[in-house]
């Protein structure tokens, strides 16, 4: 059996008050090659700038508000939410959020940057037999309202973002119609994103990535054993550990920071790497966070042969409410009467009131065959060095990324297995 990891997360925006939309238009480029450059340098900036920046920055005020909670987001999911948001913002509202995305609004034209997430979510929804990454974008509008056409158009072709109408008025009934498109789009696996919706909401906006991958080499479920996960000094639990041997496998031993860290490919080009610091350095390490730091780990990974990798198995569910982080990040004008979102309707009365993001990640063994012939065997350089058990007992952070482009898809810490 093959180990998977599913990972699920929703983005809700709830506007109340009137809606707004601007009729101002972005540029276009001016030539074929400008274009075809673009899509070649557009990919690294992400990286450098909204990736691993904004990943970082989010993560540390996340783990900051719930120090004793396990993390999952996805800081692709959230920028590309804020970017579609963007599409609709003028004047300050639009230099915040751009500027929270690391984007230099006086030297980066905006038509570069919604190009930017169109590359990249037209290379994501590549179908794949072994990696499957799909996104569903819906903004919900109260009936009498209307989207301007060109709004509705770019939201389309830029970020594949669909527009309903919706009774608010109805709250039960325009509640049900969310919920069932949320639970239609991420296969039953979230349900009930949103339970109830405030008065005077106009317009709810979901956004969505549903990521299921294969490990190019697979863990064997019936070599899952009860292992120790230690928690404190003085309290540990007993979880499912999965175990996998003589793994050659990317490794590096930060002595500066004192962690570990071990990648494991999935049967695409998508990575995921494990970063495991000594007992009491996690604070150590989460202080460090910063794209030299990932440049550092991701340059000094060498294949190393592991006799022995422990990793437990794990599930994890979490939501954020961002409108009471996102204005500690910068973004405020966007949750005060000063907001100006008339790029969506044409009105600038409108505030928006509440922003959830849920995440669902599993690590499991799931119903594929392993595939024998993927496994790695010991050669006569591995075989002199020194046997390495690696087994993940204590809090560990997780970065997935895609290292084509280099951008993080999601990250996170499990401090406890057992807890969601």
């Amino acid at each position: 059996m093959a180990f998977s990891a599913a990972l699920v997360l929703w983005m809700a925006w709830i506007f109340p008050a009137v809606l707004c939309f601007s009729d101002g238009t972005l540029g276009r480029q001016n030539a074929v090659q400008e274009g075809q450059d673009t899509q070649k340098k557009w990919p690294s900036l992400t990286l450098a700038s909204l990736n691993t920046d904004f990943a970082f920055i989010l993560y540390k005020k996340l783990a900051l508000k719930n120090p004793h909670k396990n993390i999952v987001f996805s800081p692709f999911v959230i920028a590309t939410a804020l970017a579609s948001l963007s599409l609709g913002a003028k004047g300050k509202t639009l230099e915040e959020i751009l500027e929270l995305l690391m984007f230099n609004v006086r030297e980066t034209p905006e038509a570069d940057i919604h190009q930017c997430f169109e590359h990249l979510l037209q290379r994501l929804s590549q179908p794949g037999d072994q990696v499957q990454i799909s996104t569903g974008n819906a903004l919900f509008v109260e009936k009498p309202l209307k989207i301007l056409a060109e709004f509705k158009e770019k939201a389309r072709a830029l970020y594949q973002t669909e527009v309903f109408t919706a009774d608010f008025q109805q709250p039960c009934q325009a509640t049900k119609l969310i919920n069932d498109y949320v639970s239609n789009q991420t296969q039953g696996k979230i349900k009930e994103l949103i339970s109830d919706l405030e008065e005077r909401t106009s317009m709810v906006m979901v956004d969505a990535i549903l990521f299921t991958g294969k490990w190019k080499v697979p863990f064997d479920p019936d070599d899952t054993f009860m292992g120790k996960f230690i928690l404190d000094s003085k309290r540990s639990v007993k979880v499912s550990m999965m175990k996998i041997e003589n793994l050659r496998t990317p490794y590096f031993r930060d002595e500066e920071l004192k962690c570990t860290v071990v990648e494991l490919n999935y049967k695409s080009n998508v990575k995921a790497m494990f970063i495991l610091p000594d007992q009491g350095r996690m604070q150590q390490v989460e202080a460090s966070l910063q794209p030299e730091t990932l440049r550092k780990w991701r340059k000094s990974l060498r294949p190393r042969m592991i006799d022995e990798l422990h990793l437990p198995k794990f599930s994890l569910s979490q939501h954020y409410n961002l409108e009471d982080i996102l204005p500690e990040l910068g973004i405020r004008e966007l949750f005060s009467t000063q907001a100006d979102l008339s790029g969506i309707t044409g009105a600038k009365n409108i505030i928006v009131s509440q922003i959830v993001h849920s995440a669902v990640l599993n690590m499991t063994e799931q119903g594929t065959e392993a595939d024998a012939t993927m496994m790695f065997e010991y050669d006569f350089l591995s075989a002199k060095i020194k046997p390495t058990i690696v087994s993940v007992e204590v809090k560990f952070l997780y970065i997935v990324l895609v290292p084509s482009s280099e951008f993080i898809l999601f990250m996170g810490k499990v401090i406890n297995p057992l807890e969601n």
